[in-house]
């Protein structure tokens, strides 16, 4: 697992150049382009399970949703800020991508620290200290746990109508 770290007000533009936008919209075609501006060897060497720390206000910006199918689809496994903008953080729900909101952790962490993190009971522990969050609802992890919202919302069909 490797941690990305960054600063504060990273826009939906640092995450997925708008140039973007309309040429662009299927999963494979918005990873090579991820973070391509703010830092260029995210795209080529990011891996499922890494993490991304930054500071306040991530996902500022306009409301598209390619920067959160694509780092969905990169696998990252959270975001850890010190503050989200409201609508990155509805289109993260959305996408099943968790979201951390953990002010004192992002202040504390150091380049080649571990981070462990366990949104199940609110923990996040790096480099050995502990930092607690409000744990996310059991909906909220539904949906991470499902892979967004779509598939969360055909699972719970399933379930009350016995359908297969």
């Amino acid at each position: 697992m490797r941690i990305w770290c960054y600063g504060d007000d990273i826009n939906t533009d640092m995450l997925f150049p708008g140039k973007y936008t309309y040429t662009c919209s299927k999963p494979d075609e918005i990873k090579p382009h991820l973070l391509e501006d703010l830092d260029p060897e995210f795209a080529k060497s990011v891996q499922a399970g890494d993490i991304i720390i930054a500071g306040r206000n991530f996902g500022c910006g306009s409301s598209r949703e390619q920067p959160v199918v694509g780092l969905k689809a990169v696998g990252i496994q959270a975001v850890i800020a010190k503050s989200f903008a409201r609508i990155f953080y509805r289109a993260a729900i959305n996408q099943g991508l968790l979201l951390i909101e953990a002010p004192e952790a992002v202040d504390y962490y150091q380049p080649g620290m571990d981070v462990e993190l366990n949104p199940d009971v609110g923990r996040i522990r790096i480099g050995g200290q502990e930092f607690r969050f409000p744990k996310p609802p059991p909906e909220i992890l539904g949906i991470v746990e499902a892979g967004g919202l779509l598939e969360y919302t055909r699972r719970k069909l399933k379930e009350r109508t016995g359908r297969k």
